[in-house]
């Protein structure tokens, strides 16, 4: 949520997209909220992407422009390299890979109400987290912020979207995925049924996580060879 977890928290989960999809994985870190509010955290991820791009015969033998991947606020930072490319003219990613992502910032999607309490994660730590990156709430709508309200989502990379049945992010995710393809993009869209916030680092409790992990990185292994 912008303000914790980091290299160690997600280190499983890379090393598992890196087997499963047979990809390279660069893990990137950035500036947590509240210490470094928007747009540190954008930024930082820009960069990495910027030189990731420019070095990616370096990193394991990558070939060609990399794409990018988070889940929840990484998937927030994920999308918005994406739109910040496209506007600055490219490198563009290859594609996107959103898993259960923060794309309102001002959660007023009808799901931070209906799924606010009793499913892990609340609307109340949302909102702890989007008050600690962008205090000004005016500032949330901006399309710099929330991906959702990006005027014109036409010419960004090709889309995996994965959300949970029982998110308070669920709808924000379901229907960025629904703009990205009314705009053209290619896109595959799963709403994983049964599923919480944060499924994919919850394999090891959950053979119901674990399956519908192993379709996400189904999908991005799909995606790259395609």
């Amino acid at each position: 949520m912008w303000s914790i977890g980091g290299l160690e928290s997600h280190d499983r989960l890379c090393r598992r997209l890196a087997v499963a999809a047979r990809v390279a994985v660069l893990a990137v870190d950035y500036r947590l909220a509240p210490e470094h509010p928007w747009p540190a955290g954008i930024d930082d991820a820009v960069a990495a992407f910027r030189w990731a791009a420019e070095h990616a015969g370096q990193l394991c033998g990558a070939v060609g422009v990399p794409a990018v991947a988070g889940d929840s606020s990484g998937g927030h930072l994920a999308a918005l390299v994406c739109l910040r490319m496209r506007d600055a003219g490219g490198p563009m990613p290859a594609a996107q890979f959103l898993a259960f992502p923060n794309t309102d910032l001002t959660l007023s999607r009808p799901s931070t109400r209906d799924k606010a309490t009793g499913w892990g994660l609340t609307t109340d730590a949302v909102a702890w987290g989007v008050e600690n990156l962008v205090p000004d709430p005016v500032r949330r709508a901006d399309p710099g912020v929330s991906p959702l309200f990006a005027p014109d989502p036409a010419g960004l990379p090709p889309a995996v979207v994965v959300t949970a049945e029982h998110d308070p992010l669920r709808d924000e995710g379901d229907e960025y995925a629904d703009r990205l393809r009314g705009a053209g993009v290619r896109v595959r869209h799963r709403r994983e049924l049964g599923m919480v916030h944060g499924f994919l680092t919850m394999e090891l409790v959950s053979p119901a996580a674990d399956a519908a992990g192993g379709r996400y990185f189904a999908d991005v292994a799909d995606f790259l060879s395609g």
